[in-house]
């Protein structure tokens, strides 16, 4: 089978197209056909050897922590799946990942792919719909009538916060910048970064922005007494304001089927948008891994047909 892998750190480079042995599922696992898989930034941050302490991989590895496909073969001890079905999850990030006509899966990652989008376009939900699913409702515990202010709101996490965030019922304030600022119009309040500071006092800040220490130290001020920030940069620590009450969370994402079955049925219900901006085929991957900044909305790597 084809996949894309590399066996050293490095730049972009160090990704090969290549032909590797198709893996047969131990117990608890299935072996997926893959539809597509996506890009996310940290894909790019394993590869360059930035995580090898919080996400140690064995070389060659394969990225693509996304899977979108069809079950194609069963591990013993596997009956919440079955060969033929269309599937969804989020990958364990020190395995092998889904840049690859077949992939290994444990099967309780797994949950049905929506039926009202293309099963590649699914592959755009698993991580960046669970971060911030989990930043919102696990994390900051948002409730309607809350006031939320999602720093970063014009990347993909962003985009999917700020649907969840206005489902939940709650009042939204999206810091965007300008080139992306016109995929926020789902929020109340759109600000740009310079203004961020001004805004109301809110409940709950989620930060999804590569900002300066300085820069995420002055929101949690924005805070009321009691609230919460969450951190998705977790090579920076998450301020917090113990007089006041205010907690800081660094949020590291977790698969949870569960959950990502959750995010499914709200996009076969039409409330929550699946935004793809392209499709690239699996052998141009190191080329979305080159480019100098992200792209607004999701990169699907189409592998299947």
């Amino acid at each position: 089978m084809k996949a894309v892998r590399f066996s050293e750190y490095g730049d972009p480079s160090v990704l090969r197209y290549e032909d590797v042995e198709q893996p047969v599922p131990a117990a608890g696992q299935v072996r997926i056909r893959v539809a597509a898989t996506s890009f996310n930034g940290v894909d790019g941050n394993i590869r360059a050897g930035f995580m090898q302490g919080p996400i140690p991989v064995t070389l060659p590895h394969t990225p693509g922590l996304d899977v979108a496909g069809t079950v194609d073969a069963l591990g013993p001890d596997v009956d919440t799946v079955a060969v033929g079905d269309q599937v969804i999850g989020f990958l364990p990030m020190t395995g092998l990942g889904a840049s690859a006509e077949y992939v290994l899966a444990p099967a309780e990652i797994l949950t049905a792919a929506p039926s009202s989008i293309p099963l590649v376009d699914a592959a755009a939900l698993p991580t960046v719909g669970l971060t911030a699913w989990q930043a919102l409702f696990d994390h900051a515990e948002l409730t309607a009538g809350q006031r939320v202010l999602i720093n970063g709101a014009g990347g993909a996490v962003g985009d999917y916060a700020v649907q969840l965030a206005k489902n939940a019922g709650a009042y939204v304030i999206g810091v965007a910048g300008a080139r992306s600022a016109g995929r926020v119009r789902a929020a109340d309040e759109v600000l740009d970064p310079d203004s961020a500071g001004k805004a109301e006092p809110v409940d709950v800040v989620v930060n999804l922005a590569p900002v300066a220490p300085e820069q995420l130290a002055a929101l949690v001020t924005l805070i009321r007494p009691g609230g919460v920030l969450v951190n998705t940069t977790v090579w920076m620590p998450a301020p917090s304001d113990e007089e006041r009450g205010v907690r800081g969370v660094n949020l590291f994402v977790r698969s949870d089927a569960e959950q990502l079955a959750g995010l499914v049925a709200l996009v076969d219900a039409g409330k929550l948008n699946v935004d793809v901006a392209r499709r690239v085929p699996l052998a141009a991957l190191a080329s979305v891994h080159a480019e100098p900044g992200a792209v607004p909305g999701k990169t699907v790597i189409v592998v299947g047909s």
